[in-house]
């Protein structure tokens, strides 16, 4: 069962709904990896494992889209053997965000990202990230289950 704000994100998503758009037109003028108050899908981020307590930071980020790019060989051959259209990456986008985040926040530990939106250009993630050396976190039994530094 879908939570009553789940479904209001999801109806703003699939009716691509000018109050998505405005947000989308906001965030592009944020930098590439923005730290924001609380998450914009509160179920997806407690689903993660997010708390509003210290200790715990949200994060929003934004990828490229499109396929890898590569330059054009400088020697003659036959079109079909050039090699630079239709190469793909062997790693999702999602993850991408999560690994230039954990590297931006090297005391973090990622609980996990959710889908946010995506335009023309850019895809935007958030990434859920709690500090394993925080008093609130280091005493909370749930959280210590989550995080690989409490894991023996």
């Amino acid at each position: 069962m879908h939570s009553y704000m789940t479904q209001t994100w999801l109806r703003m998503w699939k009716e691509n709904s000018d109050e998505l758009k405005s947000k989308a037109i906001a965030w592009r003028t944020e930098p590439t990896i923005h730290r924001i108050e609380r998450p914009s899908r509160l179920d997806r981020a407690r689903r993660l494992g997010y708390k509003a307590k210290q200790g715990i930071v949200v994060v929003r980020a934004r990828v490229g889209r499109g396929g890898m790019r590569k330059q054009r060989p400088v020697a003659g051959r036959r079109p079909k053997h050039i090699g630079v259209v239709h190469i793909k990456q062997g790693i999702n986008m999602r993850k991408v965000a999560e690994r230039r985040v954990s590297e931006k926040f090297p005391n973090l530990e990622v609980l996990g990202s959710y889908y946010l939106y995506k335009d023309g250009m850019n895809i935007w993630y958030e990434v859920v990230l709690a500090d394993p050396s925080h008093p609130a976190i280091s005493k909370d039994r749930e959280m210590r289950g989550k995080l690989k530094a409490f894991a023996k």
